[in-house]
C-alpha cells in the first residue's frame, strides 16, 4: 500500500517543534531578568513538560514502531524509529541545559542560606540529626527489596523515585542488586536544624543510608533512579460493557496506566556500569533511552519553597504579586444578570478575575425566574466554588446539566469525583462520547421572565478552573444574544443524543463544523487579494498540526494574504520559505502567564470576523473533539481583543519569531527603542481600567475641576 509523501519544505515535525517550545521554557530559567525563584519554577514546569511529552508523546509513538505497517508522520514524512531517534538526541541536549540552569540557580539561591546538601557536606550536629531523623521516621517505613531468583526485579512505578544499589554479599562474595522505593508518606524535604535555610531531600538520605539498610552486603554502587512510562491510554471502547457505568470503566483503566512499558530511565549524577547494565536490560531499554541528570530527578518540590523558607526569601525573588482585576465590563454593584441581559460582557483573564463569571452562576442558582443551567466540564480545580453553585442550583429545583469529560488527561480521577458529587445533588451528568473528547468551554443558563425566555451563554477559550485563571490567560464571552442563544441549547440536547452533526447559525462546532468553516473563511480572504483588495488573517492558539490547515495557510499566502499567527507551543509551519509562506509571520509568547486564549480573525478592524474559541488548530482538536468557536459582534469588545492582539505583535521582551527553519529567534530591539512586554502592560492596563479606580479618578477629576472653578472665581473676584 502506498503511502502519502507530502511536501515537506515549508513543516517542521510536530515532537521537534515541541521541543523547541519548551527549550523556551528552560530560556525563562536563563534569563537573569526573571526573578531567581521564579527561574526555578520554570526549570520545574520544563521539566514536568518533559515528562508529560515522554509519556504522551514517546509513548504514542513507540506504539506505532511496533505496528508491521508504519506509516509517517504528514510533516517530514518520518518513520516512527526515525522520530523516536530525533527525540531521544534532541532530549539529551535539553537535560543537559535544563542541568546548567538548576546549577547556575542553585548557586544564586546559597546567597540566601538556601542549600541543598548531601550528607558528606553536614556538620557532626546536623549529621547527628538526621541519623535519628532517620532512625525514627524514614526507616521504619522502607521496603526495601534484593532481587534474585526468590525476589524477581519488581514493578517500577511510572515517575516514582526508586534508589537503585549494586551489593556483595559479605559471605559468599557474589553481587546482587537491591531497590529501595522512596516512601511518598515521609516530606521530600528534610530541613536541617541549622541557621540559615540548609536541607537534604528524602531520595538523597535513603542512598546515603544504603549499607545500613542492606546490612549483610558491601555496596558497590547506587543511585537515585526513575522509570518514565508509556501513558497514552488508547481509551476506545473496547473493553467498555455497554450496561457498565463509564466512571467505572474509567477507574478501571486509569490503574494500567503505572503498568505501561518504559520509555525512559533517568539517573541521578554518574552510575556503576554494571548496575546501569543491570536496569537496561530489566526495563529492556537501550542505551539512548537513558538519561544522567545533575538535577534531581523531580523538581517539584521548589514550589516549597516560599513556605519552607519565607524568611530567607525576599520579595525581589518573586514576581510582584498581582490581584486579577474586576472587568472594566462589569459595574461591581450591579447583578451579574441584569448587565448581562443589558450588553454583552467579555473578561480576560488572569489581568481580569473569574470571580464575575462565578457570581454568575450564583445568582442563576438563587434567581427564580432561571429553568435550567447546563454546562461542559473539562478540568477543574481541585476545590471548586463552581461545583457548590451547580448543586445549590439543582437543589434549588433547577434543572443542572453536565456533560463532564472524564478523559481529561491527568485529571480524571478528579472528575470522576467531581461527577459523583454532582449526581448525588440532583444535577442530571453526561459524559461525552466514545471516540471524541468534550473540549468545549460553554455554559448556558435558559430564564423564564414576563412570559418569554431568555438564554445567557458564556462560551470561553479556557477551562472553568479557578486556579489556572490566576495564571493562564484566556477570554470569557457572557452574552444573551438570542441566535447564540438558540445554538447553545441546540448544542447541549445535540450532546444528549449523541449527535455531532447539528448545524448552527453563529457558533462553528467541531468536529462537524468549525474546521471547514475556517478553511471557507481563509478562503474568502484569499478572494480578497485576487479582487485587488487586502487580506488578513490574525490567529492566536496554542499548537498548529493540521495539516488541512497548513497547506490552507500555505496557499493563502502564497496568493497574497497577511497572515499574523501567534502560536505558544507546537508550530509545523515554516514562515518566510519563498512563494509559499514567505507572508506569515510566527510569533510566540512565553512569559508570567501561560499563553492559553484562542482567537480567530479574518480581515482588520471593527469590520473583521472575530472569533473566541476552544480549539487549537491541532487534527486532534479539529476533526477528534468538541469544540465550540464563539463571534464577538460588540465592536466595544472587538476593539479589546484587537487591543490584546496588537500588544501581543509588538511585544518584544517575552516574543520569539519562529524563522525559516523552526527555531524561536529574539526580536532585533533598535537602540533606544520602547520595550514592550505584553503581559506586563495587559495587567497594568487591568489595574488602570478596573471599575473602582475609574471611579477613584472619575472623583479626582471632579475634586480637580471644582477646585479650579474656585481658582477661577477667587482670581475674578
Amino acid at each position: 500500500m502506498s503511502q502519502i509523501v507530502y511536501d515537506s519544505s515549508y513543516t517542521q515535525n510536530r515532537e521537534l517543534s515541541w521541543l523547541k517550545f519548551n527549550q523556551r521554557v528552560l530560556e525563562e530559567a536563563e534569563d537573569e531578568c526573571v526573578p531567581l525563584m521564579e527561574r526555578m519554577k520554570f526549570i520545574s514546569i520544563a521539566t514536568s513538560n518533559l515528562d508529560e511529552f515522554f509519556m504522551i508523546r514517546v509513548g504514542s509513538i513507540t506504539d506505532l514502531s511496533m505496528l508491521k505497517d508504519k506509516h509517517t508522520e504528514n510533516k517530514k514524512n518520518m518513520l516512527p524509529n526515525e522520530e523516536l531517534a530525533a527525540i531521544y538526541a534532541a532530549s539529551a541536549g535539553l537535560l543537559h541545559r535544563r542541568d546548567k540552569a538548576f546549577v547556575k540557580a542553585e548557586e544564586g539561591l546559597k546567597q540566601y542560606g538556601i542549600q541543598r546538601l548531601n550528607l558528606k557536606e553536614l556538620d557532626k550536629a546536623e549529621k547527628k540529626f538526621v541519623d535519628h531523623y532517620f532512625n525514627t521516621y524514614i526507616e521504619p517505613v522502607l521496603s526495601p527489596q534484593i532481587i534474585d531468583p526468590h525476589h524477581p526485579f519488581p514493578h517500577l512505578i511510572n515517575k516514582l523515585l526508586y534508589v537503585a544499589v549494586l551489593l556483595k554479599d559479605k559471605l559468599t562474595n557474589t553481587t546482587t542488586y537491591g531497590i529501595i522505593p522512596v516512601p511518598t508518606t515521609v516530606n521530600r524535604i528534610l530541613l536541617l536544624p541549622q541557621e540559615g535555610s540548609r536541607y537534604c531531600l528524602l531520595e538523597k538520605v535513603i542512598a546515603e543510608y544504603a549499607a545500613k539498610i542492606f546490612k549483610q552486603y558491601t555496596v558497590l554502587g547506587k543511585t537515585v533512579i526513575s522509570v518514565t512510562r508509556n501513558a497514552d491510554l488508547v481509551i476506545d471502547g473496547s473493553g467498555f460493557d455497554a450496561d457498565e457505568d463509564f466512571s467505572l470503566y474509567m477507574k478501571k483503566i486509569l490503574k494500567k496506566r503505572t503498568r505501561l512499558a518504559p520509555v525512559r530511565l533517568e539517573v541521578q549524577n554518574d552510575i556503576n556500569q554494571q548496575l546501569l547494565d543491570f536496569l537496561m536490560d530489566k526495563l529492556h531499554l537501550t542505551k539512548e533511552k537513558v538519561f544522567k541528570c545533575k538535577a534531581p530527578l523531580d523538581c517539584s518540590y521548589v514550589f516549597s519553597f516560599k513556605d519552607l523558607f519565607a524568611a530567607a526569601l525576599p520579595d525581589e525573588l518573586y514576581y510582584a504579586p498581582f490581584t486579577p482585576q474586576i472587568s472594566q465590563n462589569v459595574d461591581p454593584n450591579r447583578p451579574m444578570i441584569e448587565q448581562v441581559l443589558d450588553h454583552d460582557l467579555l473578561l480576560s483573564y488572569p489581568y481580569e478575575s473569574m470571580d464575575d463569571y462565578i457570581r454568575m452562576i450564583k445568582e442563576a442558582a438563587n434567581d427564580p425566574c432561571v429553568v435550567s443551567i447546563k454546562i461542559t466540564i473539562y478540568r477543574l480545580a481541585k476545590k471548586a466554588k463552581l461545583i457548590k453553585y451547580l448543586c445549590d442550583a439543582a437543589e434549588n429545583g433547577k434543572e443542572v446539566s453536565v456533560l463532564m469529560e472524564l478523559r481529561a488527561r491527568f485529571d480524571e480521577e478528579n472528575n470522576i469525583n467531581w461527577a459523583e458529587s454532582l449526581e448525588e445533588s440532583g444535577c442530571r451528568v453526561m459524559y461525552g462520547f466514545e471516540d471524541y473528547k468534550v473540549h468545549s468551554k460553554i455554559t448556558c443558563i435558559t430564564r423564564m421572565s414576563e412570559g418569554s425566555l431568555q438564554t445567557i451563554t458564556q462560551i470561553g477559550t479556557g477551562n472553568y478552573n479557578e486556579n489556572t485563571a490566576k495564571m493562564y490567560t484566556d477570554f470569557s464571552l457572557i452574552t444573551a444574544d438570542e441566535r447564540i442563544g438558540r445554538d447553545a441549547l441546540h448544542f447541549f440536547n445535540n450532546m444528549a443524543m449523541s449527535d455531532l452533526n447539528g448545524n448552527y447559525e453563529e457558533l462553528l462546532v467541531a468536529p462537524n463544523g468549525l474546521k471547514n468553516q475556517i478553511l471557507e473563511k481563509i478562503d474568502l480572504e484569499i478572494m480578497k487579494v485576487q479582487m485587488g483588495q487586502p487580506g488578513m488573517i490574525t490567529m492566536k492558539f496554542n499548537s498548529l498540526t493540521d495539516r488541512e490547515i497548513i497547506d490552507k495557510f500555505a496557499q493563502a499566502s502564497a496568493a497574497g494574504v497577511k497572515i499574523r499567527l501567534i502560536i505558544r507551543g507546537i508550530c509545523c509551519i515554516l514562515p518566510n520559505i519563498a512563494k509559499k509562506t514567505e507572508n506569515i509571520l510566527v510569533t510566540s509568547i512565553v512569559g508570567r502567564y501561560l499563553e492559553h486564549s484562542r482567537i480567530y480573525a479574518f480581515g482588520e478592524g471593527d469590520d473583521a470576523q472575530v472569533y473566541i474559541a476552544s480549539a487549537d488548530m491541532m487534527t486532534r482538536n479539529t476533526e477528534k473533539r468538541v469544540e465550540i468557536a464563539a463571534p464577538i459582534k460588540d465592536v466595544r469588545l472587538k476593539r479589546q481583543i484587537w487591543e490584546y492582539l496588537n500588544l501581543q505583535l509588538q511585544d518584544n521582551v517575552k516574543a520569539r519569531v519562529v524563522d525559516q527553519n523552526g527555531d524561536l529567534k529574539k526580536k532585533v530591539v533598535a537602540e533606544g527603542a520602547q520595550r514592550l512586554d505584553s503581559q506586563q502592560r495587559m495587567m497594568e492596563l487591568a489595574v488602570e481600567r478596573a471599575p473602582e479606580k475609574l471611579e477613584i479618578a472619575q472623583d479626582h477629576a471632579k475634586k480637580n475641576k471644582f477646585m479650579e472653578m474656585i481658582k477661577h472665581f477667587l482670581k475674578q473676584a
